[in-house]
């Protein structure tokens, strides 16, 4: 792969993450079944590409790879049934910006469960991330929905910061497809008996919108990004997947609707622009 296909590939992904909060608001269902139904199908697709990399999903595993996996599939699958609950409840764009919350709560964690030091700059981005979040709060009364929805969003966002936290442990020595096998099979796990009475009552079309959002939004958009950041620098990619809210609020428009306030547009440009902030400096630090 070359650098423009390589571009090419990491904006693709970038669509594909942001269609995620789209296919959940699509599908008739509970948060649980979704995610449950998301992890099967993406199970099924990487497991194939495995298969036909001629690999093993037991490749090099061991019962420390596999705690650590189970520990962050745990924080995967509250991720994403606390996403898709905010998706259900405030709507695509604020479940997506409540989402982009999450590069505060990792420096957050860093700082009070790693004792990192954190410096001036880094508690600047947190700031603009807070302030941001607090524009983007539509009220601050919770028998507002579109509030509940931000919060399970924020939610959805530290459990995802615990994820990626644990997961840079797990996945150190591992493929990234084998690693993303063994998670959304223990998310199907931990999902599928709060979701199986839901999965009976889906439609023909529910059925659809879950396998694209399980092969084309977990699984093909996982590889893209690990394809991509193999030829790109982690400047450019990360640049790119944080503009992951502007495509869902795009779509979100688009497909229902859904026009965030002005106040709104004006905090999530704060949090994308701190996130894109972050993702240089740390892209520098690693040069």
């Amino acid at each position: 792969m070359n650098r423009q296909r390589a571009l090419f590939a990491i904006h693709i992904a970038a669509v594909l993450f942001g269609l995620t909060g789209i296919f959940g608001k699509l599908i008739q269902g509970d948060p649980m079944a979704i995610t449950a139904g998301r992890a099967g199908f993406a199970v099924l697709a990487l497991y194939g590409v495995l298969r036909f990399r001629n690999s093993s999903p037991f490749r090099n595993l061991n019962r420390h790879n596999l705690l650590l996996l189970f520990m962050a599939s745990i924080m995967l699958a509250v991720h994403w049934a606390t996403f898709f609950l905010s998706v259900k409840i405030a709507g695509v764009a604020i479940a997506t910006l409540g989402f982009a919350s999450f590069p505060a709560f990792i420096t957050l964690c860093e700082y009070f469960v790693f004792k990192a030091k954190i410096n001036r700059t880094e508690w600047a981005i947190l700031a603009i991330v807070t302030a941001g979040l607090i524009l983007v709060t539509p009220s601050f009364d919770f028998r507002d929905d579109a509030t509940i929805g931000l919060a399970w969003a924020i939610v959805s966002g530290l459990t995802f910061a615990l994820f990626t936290l644990i997961n840079r442990r797990a996945a150190a020595k591992l493929p990234a497809q084998q690693v993303a096998c063994w998670e959304n099979l223990f998310v199907l796990a931990l999902t599928l008996p709060f979701g199986w009475s839901s999965l009976g009552g889906f439609g023909t079309i529910d059925w659809i919108w879950l396998a694209m959002l399980g092969v084309l939004c977990t699984a093909l958009s996982h590889y893209l990004m690990v394809a991509s950041l193999m030829v790109l620098e982690a400047r450019s990619a990360g640049i790119v997947i944080a503009l992951e809210p502007v495509y869902a609020i795009f779509f979100a428009a688009i497909l229902f609707a859904q026009y965030p306030s002005i106040r709104a547009l004006f905090g999530g440009a704060m949090m994308v622009g701190a996130i894109v902030w972050s993702g240089l400096r740390q892209a520098d630090k690693s040069a």
